[in-house]
């Protein structure tokens, strides 16, 4: 599947790609994107049922890996820096190790390449719980979210998905049924098959002090995958780093990608 792009700073230069997380969207990143198109070409793309980008029943991180690498060769970009949050970390861990020759480096925002245990069941029976249909306002539907999820600023981000079609009705921009369809799948690790090695070019992960994403049981597994990434810890966050300290998060990233030869 090639997935959908916006493209900032189509000049010369390794292009950076971004990969949002699960809920996300390519539009998250786009104040972040600006201002690292100010020295390098950055393409932001929506994940297969998120975004802009086409529904399909499918969705594990080998297929979804495929797809980036796919759209890329549409892109005609033969080398990139590779981005991922979350779910998009897992996606660019598993292009990593079985595409390691179309990366130049890798970043992972807040996501280990290991299996976790179910955590967004509440989620998942929140969002099914709005009933798209009948739905009058966003304030509405934050509402029914919110008896579900009590986080306000986590109910607001996964509402950022909800808008009104061309008939006027709500509907919401990821593929919610394929979600929780392929929940256990999305759930799992990047995985090595016998046609996929370790990614052994630079790595940078970075991990909110405040998430549990990242534990310090989890260093054998990058070890494994991504043998010469380095660490980063930013304080005073949690898994939306990047939201929650962007000039950091953009700053160390910016910092990563300069410091390559």
């Amino acid at each position: 599947m090639l997935l959908h792009t916006d493209q900032f700073n189509r000049l010369g230069g390794t292009p950076l790609v971004v990969l949002h997380g699960l809920f996300g969207a390519s539009d998250n990143w786009r104040s972040q994107a600006a201002i690292w198109s100010l020295e390098r070409p950055v393409v932001t793309m929506d994940l297969r049922n998120h975004g802009s980008s086409g529904h399909d029943p499918v969705m594990d991180y080998a297929t979804m890996a495929k797809d980036v690498t796919d759209t890329l060769n549409a892109l005609n970009f033969d080398i990139v820096d590779l981005l991922g949050h979350s779910m998009g970390g897992k996606v660019a861990m598993q292009l990593a190790v079985k595409y390691p020759q179309r990366l130049r480096s890798i970043l992972v925002a807040d996501i280990a390449p290991v299996a976790y245990e179910p955590r967004h069941q509440s989620i998942l029976a929140g969002l099914k719980a709005i009933n798209l249909v009948t739905l009058k306002s966003r304030k509405e539907a934050l509402e029914v979210l919110l008896q579900y999820e009590p986080d306000q600023r986590a109910c607001q981000f996964l509402l950022k998905g909800l808008y009104k079609n061309h008939v006027g009705e709500f509907a919401l921009r990821y593929n919610l049924g394929a979600i929780q369809n392929n929940y256990p799948a999305i759930s799992a690790a990047p995985t090595l098959s016998e046609d996929a090695s370790i990614y052994k070019g630079p790595a940078l992960v970075l991990k909110g002090e405040n998430s549990a994403y990242i534990l310090p049981q989890h260093k054998a597994s990058f070890d494994q995958l991504l043998p010469n990434c380095t660490l980063k810890i930013m304080a005073d966050c949690g898994h939306w780093l990047h939201a929650e300290k962007p000039e950091l998060f953009s700053r160390l990233v910016s910092r990563f990608l300069n410091g390559l030869t």
